[in-house]
């Protein structure tokens, strides 16, 4: 695996692990995600108009359908996340959506993209897979609804993998820059979302003068997260990069146990030791 991949993907995995433990302690749903979603879109305007001038993309018909097509699956994915929540039991929706969603982008990479895998890169991407899933809870045999939870988290996988290997495909195949995929995505979020947003404008007003730091971060690293992971993707192929980037769930998780004291950080070293075996077998790989 590229060093220069590796050092990527851990820079992604960091700011999507610190994104996500703001996210969670902020608590909100779409209208936070439309907050965050604009102050992205502005914030990164300026880089898109130098990518713009500098390397004049030309955007035909396939480039727009990719980049309109990226930002549906991002918002369904950010939806029926927020769905699966509230209507199902977290500790079945995340474990199941984090374990699938990589799965599935390496069998897209290898039956769509035509990538090629070895046994040591199923190795250490199963090994990321299943310690992520136990790493976040498992399955709990007392969860009332599992059916409902699990066709949740199942589908929100399903969109992880979707995106993932469409985004892969639109920034390796179709040259486009990593910047402007994902803006597109943040442009598409907030206009989609801002019927929303105005619907419960006295609760987005809250959350940006109560956390306007918080979601400035959030805005910053939700994309840049995504920008660093899509331009690894131009360096290493998706089989290494897909399970590789679930080691933010490691750090989410982590980050989780020593600040907000949620679960035993012992009964946790074991999947985190898991984790990280099968990160040092792609990186070897």
């Amino acid at each position: 695996m590229d060093l220069l991949a590796i050092a990527l993907i851990l820079a992604a995995a960091c700011c999507h692990a610190t994104w996500n433990f703001l996210i969670k302690r902020l608590n909100g749903g779409p209208e936070l995600v439309w907050l965050f979603s604009l102050v992205s879109s502005v914030i990164y305007l300026p880089l898109v108009v130098v990518i713009m001038l500098l390397e004049r993309p030309t955007f035909g018909a396939m480039e727009l359908i990719f980049l309109a097509g990226s930002g549906a699956l991002h918002l369904a994915y950010f939806l029926l996340l927020q769905q699966g929540y509230r209507r199902g039991d977290l500790s079945v929706v995340y474990p199941t959506a984090r374990a699938s969603g990589p799965l599935l982008s390496i069998t897209f990479a290898v039956l769509i993209l035509g990538e090629y895998m070895t046994v040591q890169i199923l190795g250490g991407g199963l090994a990321i897979i299943i310690g992520v899933f136990f790493l976040t809870g498992g399955f709990r045999s007392r969860t009332s609804n599992l059916r409902a939870s699990l066709g949740f988290g199942l589908a929100t996988g399903v969109l992880i993998g979707s995106y993932t290997a469409w985004d892969a495909y639109a920034v390796t195949a179709l040259m486009l820059s990593p910047l402007i995929v994902d803006y597109a995505s943040a442009v598409l979020r907030t206009v989609a979302l801002a019927p929303y947003a105005a619907a419960r404008k006295p609760l987005v007003l809250g959350f940006w003068r109560d956390h306007k730091g918080a979601v400035i971060v959030i805005a910053v690293l939700n994309s840049l997260a995504y920008i660093l992971f899509l331009i690894a993707v131009t360096l290493t192929p998706l089989v290494y990069a897909a399970p590789a980037r679930e080691i933010s769930v490691l750090l989410t998780v982590m980050l989780g146990t020593l600040i907000l004291k949620e679960g035993s950080f012992r009964g946790r070293i074991g999947w985190a030791a898991l984790i990280l075996a099968g990160m040092l077998l792609l990186a070897t790989g």
